[in-house]
């Protein structure tokens, strides 16, 4: 396990990605401790299978959950593979397959929208504090671009191109994109930068930064001020108040507002088309009045 993790940091992985490698690693290595497995060479299909049933039964794992922890075991017995532990035919994860996800994209309504916008506005016409600017700000930000946490909570000032109106985002696998600003957050995002500016007596190098220390936001910081909004909004459909809700909002906006699926896969930056396409499945019904106005039977004379 150490080897392995050191390959992933000699491969310039991010520390969170090995972090997570390492703690579905171990948990798996206390399985196989329990059930006296020592040996790499040990471990059949059959074990991991019994050990994804636990998952399942014992610690309440949901299929994504489970097939994220099977990826890494894919991944660390490949691993063993390439620097020769096991070969090829001792490999247990060939040929085995992931388990079938219950896909259910989230997506807030135009009505989720407003309260949610009209309860920091409330906050800010009574006084305009540094907290309350700044969530606005965020929600505002994420409905705009579809960025992820991640995204967001490394947004730099300098990353903001005013003049062209555009972004650069650092995603998964730190990959670098540039995706546009509508006129509407530009002004935001500058109003804002102003207020920073004359709030901390400085600006600081993020966006999107703590009250007290002007420091870069962490993801848990940004998760505790969405659990607040939802105990303060108390929606009564419980709909999950994250920043990937945000995201799964912003595309079913754009697809309801005409936009083609491969025009929303650059603004999501996935990597594969199929991805996107989920969204396009999930909202069809939401389209009809988009193809109601564009179906092209409309102008044929039949």
């Amino acid at each position: 396990m150490q080897g392995f993790i050191d390959d992933r940091e000699y491969k310039n992985l991010s520390p969170k990605t090995i972090a997570a490698y390492l703690l579905t690693l171990k948990e798996f290595q206390t399985f196989c401790g329990e059930h006296e497995i020592v040996n790499v060479e040990d471990i059949t299909q059959t074990f991991i299978k019994s050990y994804l049933m636990y998952c399942q039964k014992e610690r309440g794992n949901n299929p994504t959950t489970r097939n994220s922890k099977l990826h890494t075991i894919k991944i660390f017995m490949n691993h063993l593979e390439e620097i020769e532990v096991i070969d090829s035919k001792q490999n247990p994860i060939k040929r085995l397959p992931y388990v079938k996800e219950d896909i259910q994209i989230e997506a807030f309504s135009d009505y989720h929208i407003t309260q949610m916008l009209n309860y920091y506005r409330r906050i800010n016409n009574r006084n305009r504090t540094f907290p309350a600017y700044r969530d606005y700000t965020i929600i505002i930000t994420l409905l705009g671009t579809g960025v992820r946490l991640g995204e967001l909570i490394n947004m730099k000032w300098n990353d903001i191109d005013f003049k062209s109106g555009t972004i650069t985002v650092y995603g998964k696998k730190r990959e670098q994109s540039s995706i546009p600003l509508t006129d509407k957050l530009v002004k935001e995002l500058a109003e804002f930068q102003v207020f920073c500016r004359q709030h901390f007596n400085s600006l600081s190098e993020y966006v999107f930064t703590s009250d007290r220390k002007n420091g870069k936001l962490s993801t848990d910081a940004v998760k505790s001020i969405f659990k607040r909004l939802k105990e303060a909004m108390n929606f009564k459909d419980e709909i999950r108040l994250s920043a990937h809700t945000f995201r799964h909002t912003f595309a079913m906006k754009m697809l309801m507002n005409g936009c083609d699926i491969f025009t929303l896969q650059k603004m999501l930056r996935h990597s594969q088309l199929n991805i996107t396409q989920r969204y396009l499945s999930i909202w069809g019904t939401a389209l009809r009045s988009q193809n109601a106005l564009y179906n092209p039977l409309n102008n044929m004379d039949i």
